[in-house]
């Protein structure tokens, strides 16, 4: 590139008459054709560019007049003292086989503080991988999770103690629900049960849940330690997401039927009106099937409006309760 300069540049010269990258190339390219009022086959001729190239160099930079061929400087230190302070000490501990983590944990006591972020950005600059998932017992010492107890019916203490809890509140529906006998209404419907959490203990854990606001299942893993919601259950614990889940998809539909009807006949010896009508809940349930006759279209219950098209080989169907009699 500019081939026509004078071997006997000098030094202090050569930096500008002597481009060392694309963008200082270009640059001089353009001032030679735009400001110099080089032809434009000469200009393309001591820049290093085809005839072609330089045409299409010139009209984006004809629709772009304003690039930015020279970056501001950054401002601050060039690299961040603490980083390289404590460079070698990072890749030191990352031969131990300690994650991000423990390294800005061990950093913390023995050194000084370094945040895992910036110990991340070490060990990707110096090439390091992830380390594989670890289990617990490979993990060095420290604190760890407490693993919360296996639910079970016979663990439960009764023994006069305090203690606090955030489910106070679900105490004030005891007395509805023990004149109800929910224990015998929930065997006659046939609802899954075992030895360590009987089908009563189990739905109390769920009804607490969704007594307490919009909690579901899967988010009871917040609360496995609180001792309130595990005694309105009847249970040393209450059980973990894995046995709600696998519980509510263990429910015959004809169960729920016979909890309906068996709950509403309890309310009524208890004195409660029944009630002549009920809401009806629609849910949008995908389909998957080939028998176009099932398949109805899909409408929003809030605005009565088609709800947006489902994807390609997916129908909807709207289910419901059935009619309770």
């Amino acid at each position: 590139m500019f081939n026509d300069l004078s071997e006997s540049l000098t030094e202090l010269t050569r930096p500008f008459l002597q481009p060392q990258n694309s963008t200082h190339r270009q640059y001089e390219a353009l001032r030679a054709y735009f400001v110099e009022g080089l032809p434009s086959a000469e200009a393309a001729r001591r820049g290093g560019y085809t005839a072609g190239s330089f045409r299409v160099l010139v009209h984006q930079f004809r629709q772009n007049p304003h690039r930015q061929f020279f970056l501001p400087p950054a401002k601050g230190p060039k690299a961040a003292p603490k980083t390289e302070r404590l460079r070698e000490k990072v890749i030191a501990l990352r031969k131990q086989n300690l994650s991000i983590y423990d390294i800005s944990q061990a950093l913390t006591r023995e050194v000084e503080p370094l945040s895992p972020v910036a110990v991340s950005l070490i060990l990707k600059q110096e090439g390091y991988a992830r380390l594989p998932r670890r289990q617990d017992e490979e993990r060095p010492p420290g604190n760890h999770p407490d693993a919360a107890a296996v639910a079970n019916v016979a663990a439960l203490d009764l023994s006069p103690r305090k203690f606090r809890t955030r489910f106070g509140g679900l105490f004030l529906f005891l007395p509805a629900l023990v004149p109800a006998h929910l224990d015998g209404i929930l065997a006659q419907a046939g609802f899954p049960a075992s030895q360590m959490v009987p089908a009563a203990h189990a739905m109390r854990s769920l009804l607490g849940l969704k007594l307490f606001g919009t909690a579901r299942h899967s988010h009871v893993m917040s609360y496995v330690f609180d001792e309130g919601l595990a005694l309105f259950a009847g249970l040393n614990v209450v059980p973990k997401r894995s046995f709600l889940t696998e519980y509510s998809c263990r429910m015959a539909p004809e169960a729920h039927h016979k909890l309906m009807r068996l709950w509403f006949d309890a309310m009524g010896k208890l004195g409660l009106p029944r009630g002549a009508s009920f809401d009806l809940d629609f849910h949008t349930v995908p389909f998957h099937g080939e028998d176009a006759a099932v398949c109805i279209a899909s409408w929003g219950t809030a605005s009565a409006t088609a709800t947006r098209p489902p994807r390609a080989g997916t129908s909807s169907v709207i289910w419901s309760m059935p009619p309770l009699k």
